[in-house]
């Protein structure tokens, strides 16, 4: 897919099977918007093909391009999208009367879109009558209210605060699983995507870095960029000399790498690391800040000896300037050939 000369998506190949929700993920300006929009409608591609339920909506090579109301789809998208001088039943109706569906008919169906949002006492309100979670719920109430074969999320909880965010995430993963929804969902939060998705695209500068489960992730990114926009751990340079591997600038020894090589990077795994724990490897680092969460005390801490930066979670209180031991097996460290990252 290009703009011009310029070349926004290149090599996307997906296929998102029934019942199962795909995330795109990635930081603005990656592309993730526009492979949406590519497969709503409100874009047409250049080239390549776009296929949902076992329809061509999208093949330019045979002269196929259907425009988005024809394609079936429900979409949520992040500013809502809700028609204020339209009741909350109205909204949820509007896709139903384009569709030319009877009255008796209409009622039935937004009743029970609505029941499943938990809204149904809200039908006769206005938009402006509701919160920002609440009209959220409406608008995912419209998606599914025609029952479409696949649903596009459009990051629809940017505009909810933290709070709320992780509420309506849970609520979202609910619905999705109950009514076996096929969902694209579009967001730059990881963890909306890990919560959400059975697989997980993770896009950067027009292409899909890695695609795979949730789990698979987070325990076998594919390159140091997939490991550091998840926030995985602590990317740390790599040398080899006479004497085995090293961070490099530093005396830090660390494991023999799986792989004959010189240079690499290494991933330290948030998740791996433990303060004082049995690990067969040690490494030292000061701690620079501690935060309190409910789940413990966070701690960002120094690597000794190098500038680079390990975020860990503990109920061990500790304070700034404290010295810690860090243990952690070998096999948990992921290892990156930097020949493999030029290719």
């Amino acid at each position: 897919m290009s703009y011009g000369t310029e070349r926004v998506l290149n090599e996307i190949n997906v296929d998102l099977r029934a019942g199962q929700v795909l995330g795109l993920l990635g930081p603005s300006g990656c592309g993730k918007t526009t492979l949406l929009r590519l497969i709503s409608g409100l874009l047409l591609p250049d080239e390549g093909e776009i296929e949902i339920a076992g329809e061509k909506v999208a093949a330019p090579a045979v002269g196929i391009a259907l425009p988005p109301e024809k394609r079936g789809l429900g979409m949520v998208f992040q500013d809502y999208a809700l028609w204020p001088h339209m009741s909350v039943a109205r909204n949820v109706a509007f896709p139903l009367e384009m569709k030319r569906l009877g009255a008796v008919e209409r009622k039935e169906r937004v009743v029970k879109a609505l029941d499943r949002v938990g809204l149904a006492a809200m039908a006769e309100r206005r938009p402006s009558d509701l919160s920002g979670g609440q009209q959220q719920r409406v608008a995912i109430a419209r998606a599914i209210v025609a029952e479409p074969p696949l649903v596009l999320f459009d990051e629809p909880l940017s505009n909810l605060d933290r709070e709320l965010r992780e509420t309506m995430v849970e609520e979202i993963a609910d619905l999705v699983g109950e009514l076996n929804l096929s969902a694209v969902y579009v967001t730059h939060d990881q963890s909306e995507a890990l919560t959400l998705a059975n697989h997980v695209a993770v896009m950067r500068a027009g292409r899909i870095e890695q695609l795979a489960t949730p789990d698979d992730l987070v325990n076998q990114p594919k390159s140091p960029a997939v490991a550091d926009f998840l926030r995985l751990g602590c990317l740390l340079p790599a040398v080899k000399d006479s004497d085995g591997w090293t961070v490099k600038g530093t005396n830090l020894r660390l494991p023999a790498a799986p792989f004959d090589g010189a240079e690499a990077e290494v991933l330290l795994p948030e998740r791996a690391l433990s303060p004082n724990g049995s690990g067969t490897e040690k490494l030292q680092a000061e701690v620079v800040r501690t935060q309190m969460h409910s789940a413990g005390q966070a701690l960002s801490l120094r690597v000794s000896g190098t500038d680079h930066l390990i975020r860990i979670l503990t109920s061990t209180p500790v304070r700034s300037g404290e010295l810690l031991e860090l243990s952690f097996l070998p096999e948990d460290l992921r290892w990156f050939p930097v020949a493999a990252q030029a290719t």
